[in-house]
């Protein structure tokens, strides 16, 4: 594969449309200030409209691959692109807090098609899937870089409908790239319905494995600390420490890149020593992180916590493998899809709790809540190190 193959082509088109999904649910971080004043509504309100987004997201996971099967790969694409640029005109129009809080949870869901069906798609068009798969992964984090000092600063020069509109305007020309760019295939299954293959038995089982059901329940755990982190660090920065929109949306995005930066990191070191003793380095680093958050207004301070933070959130990168060492090999499409949909759904109250929190007690109080969810996940894991060390004795002692 080369960049200017059409396998180089496809994977780029991709990766910017991910980009493009991406953006649309960041925008809306960075102007919640703005937005609870002109819907006159508590941060509450808005985190309960961001979990909406964030659960349709997660809902869409599993379905999205059944769906691809049934109409094809690009069609599924460009509703997903397509739908991102359209639900984002909406926000950016919206005349009220109930068409907000609905078009938030379409963009989730139109967005949420996008991921699986286009790794699948990269799967059947290059041989070279690592590297395909790392490639496309990168639109996440490149968005979560860009976009919210963007929108911040749009935001505050502008106004936040036109901070929302930037969603809009990097969806459209991905989706014209969608349509352009990946050619039609015919569907997998053309024939078989999408209800038809969904068995509660088969499912119930995958999730009930013990090796399985732990790692889901701390994967909900990192997601609820993730979502609200994506919801609201700004917000954070701008009502607790008193930073101006610019410089919250400047350090947001360096969350981001921290991310980006350390999750291939975190990855190969989890293959080296072990998937809970990376992830507890990692959540032992995040307890730091969002500990320096809640109580330190400086600027070096801010930096050390989003660095905290951001290497945290990037658990996935060390737990999420561990689904894949407990999922038989013709298990793993629909199983992990499956089980990404049951922590991404757990986990997705995170903005609105965060929110009613802050609200009640405030954006201190919150960031500690987060923190001691942290320490939870922390005690699970080194727990779980523990037991396995004593094991591992008793054995070689046998």
């Amino acid at each position: 594969m080369t960049l200017w193959s059409r396998q180089g082509a496809v994977l780029a088109v991709c990766t910017l449309a991910f980009f493009a999904t991406m953006a649309g649910r960041l925008v809306i971080s960075p102007v919640v200030p703005f937005l609870t004043d002109a819907f006159s509504v508590p941060n509450g309100a808005i985190g309960l409209s961001l979990t909406g987004m964030w659960l349709a997201y997660a809902l869409a996971q599993f379905p999205s691959g059944l769906l691809a099967d049934r109409y094809g790969e690009r069609r599924i694409l460009l509703v997903a692109v397509g739908g991102t640029a359209g639900a984002s005109v909406i926000l950016a129009l919206s005349p009220s807090y109930p068409v907000f809080l609905i078009t938030t949870a379409l963009l989730g869901g139109v967005a949420g098609l996008h991921y699986s069906v286009a790794t699948a798609l990269l799967t059947r068009t290059t041989d070279k899937i690592g590297t395909a798969i790392g490639i496309h992964t990168a639109g996440a984090p490149i968005a979560g870089v860009l976009i919210p000092m963007a929108a911040g600063a749009l935001g505050a020069w502008y106004g936040w409908r036109w901070a929302l509109a930037l969603g809009a305007a990097v969806a459209v020309p991905a989706a014209i790239l969608v349509a352009r760019v990946v050619r039609a295939r015919p569907p997998a299954r053309p024939e078989q319905s999408v209800w038809d293959r969904l068995r509660v038995r088969p499912l119930l089982e995958i999730v009930s494995r013990p090796p399985i059901a732990r790692t889901l329940g701390l994967a909900a755990a990192g997601m609820f600390v993730w979502q609200a982190t994506a919801s609201f660090l700004p917000t954070v920065f701008v009502e607790l420490h008193g930073y101006t929109q610019a410089t919250a949306g400047l350090l947001f995005s360096g969350y981001f890149l921290m991310q980006g930066l350390t999750q291939p990191m975190l990855g190969a070191l989890s293959d080296r020593i072990g998937r809970d003793a990376a992830a507890s380095l990692a959540i032992a680093v995040g307890i730091l992180g969002y500990g320096l958050l809640g109580v330190t207004g400086s600027l070096t301070g801010a930096v050390v916590a989003v660095a905290c933070a951001g290497l945290a959130m990037g658990w996935g990168a060390a737990l999420l493998p561990k689904f894949m060492d407990h999922l038989d090999d013709h298990e793993r499409n629909a199983g992990f899809g499956l089980v990404r949909t049951v922590y991404m759904v757990l986990g997705a109250g995170g903005s609105a709790v965060t929110g009613v929190v802050a609200d009640l007690f405030g954006w201190g109080v919150a960031v500690g809540g987060l923190a001691i969810i942290l320490v939870g996940m922390l005690a699970v894991l080194l727990f779980s190190l523990y037991r396995y060390q004593e094991t591992s004795r008793k054995y070689a002692h046998a």
